[in-house]
């Protein structure tokens, strides 16, 4: 993969983040939209590589380990143990499972106001949501560490996906669907015998805002070294994804919930809120035509990290801006 079609996907992003808003264009920079269009029409719109896929051609620099704290247990809970969990408590339930944090209950305004810069229309309407209990969220998105693990292990169907050539490890795994990521909660419900979920939508943006009600989770402005996209201000930007972890982690706990890759929920996309439900379970149906993906990637311009921002991916596509994280129901 190329710089330039990395960049046409980064425009795509931006073109159909755009179409969906009540913002007007004035008439020159309509005239360069309509360029734009015409260059996109027979190309992937969402960013799907295929198996010919190359590495980068970048030389990516050897980038330091980064050693999370250490899990208050290692090994499947009991439900007794589960029960003693207080929010900010963390553990794993294998030596290569995810690091799960104990998220609270409570309640929020998901979508965005009127006045948010950069909102699309299929945030609203905005509509308060109770998440009733406490959950356990990965405290990071899928490395490549966990998802090898699961391979090894005789689970993910055996596939390996490409890196890119940006490394492996404690980088988040890419090159992954949404089929993909249900092969990956197969694998570690049954190494830990707990059922492993994706999060709802509800709980997704619960999770990211970690009670704030700005734009991002660190405020109103994308300001400079928060997360990994085009025009973050870090060293990967519009360049590759970057270690899981290497940003602050917001208010409960949570790492990269703004950038790096796009995060599957469980939920049916929408394009609007209007028959949302308000108990934060997943709005799914039979005929699903597109997941939700949440938080905005390497390549994506600052306004698709916000906290309310989300998209529309096939089940079946995948790409280098493509990852997910896990999370579970906890024992009553």
């Amino acid at each position: 993969m190329n710089f330039d079609e990395r960049q046409r996907r980064a425009d795509a992003e931006a073109f159909l983040h755009g179409r969906k808003s009540a913002w007007c264009p004035t008439t020159a920079l309509a005239a360069w939209l309509g360029l734009l269009i015409f260059g996109l029409v027979g190309a992937v719109i969402y960013p799907q590589t295929g198996t010919e896929a190359q590495p980068s051609r970048m030389t990516a620099p050897i980038e330091p380990r980064l050693v999370p704290l250490a899990p208050s247990s290692v090994g499947p809970l009991s439900p007794e143990r589960e029960r003693t969990l207080k929010p900010g408590d963390n553990f794993k339930e294998c030596d290569k499972c995810p690091d799960m944090i104990i998220v609270p209950a409570g309640n929020f305004v998901m979508g965005s106001p009127g006045n948010e810069n950069g909102r699309d229309l299929d945030e609203s309407p905005q509509h308060a949501v109770m998440i009733p209990k406490p959950l356990a969220i990965a405290r990071f998105d899928l490395t490549f560490d966990e998802w090898d693990t699961c391979v090894a292990d005789g689970g993910c169907d055996g596939y390996i996906p490409q890196d890119q050539g940006w490394g492996r490890g404690r980088r988040p795994v890419i090159n992954v669907s949404w089929d993909n990521s249900q092969a990956y909660v197969v694998w570690v419900s049954r190494k830990t015998g707990k059922a492993y979920r994706m999060l709802t939508e509800a709980e997704w943006e619960y999770a990211a805002r970690a009670g704030s009600t700005t734009a991002y989770y660190w405020g109103d402005e994308i300001g400079k070294g928060n997360a990994n996209c085009d025009g973050c201000g870090s060293k990967w930007d519009n360049q590759r994804t970057s270690p899981v972890g290497s940003f602050a982690a917001n208010a409960f706990g949570l790492y990269d919930m703004a950038g790096n890759v796009w995060q599957l929920v469980q939920d049916c996309y929408h394009d609007n809120y209007s028959a949302a439900s308000t108990d934060g379970l997943a709005w799914t149906s039979e005929d699903c035509g597109g997941r939700v993906i949440r938080g905005g990637s390497w390549i994506s311009l600052p306004q698709l990290l916000r906290s309310a921002g989300r998209f529309r991916n096939p089940a079946s596509s995948w790409g280098n801006l493509l990852g997910f994280r896990v999370a579970r129901t906890l024992s009553p």
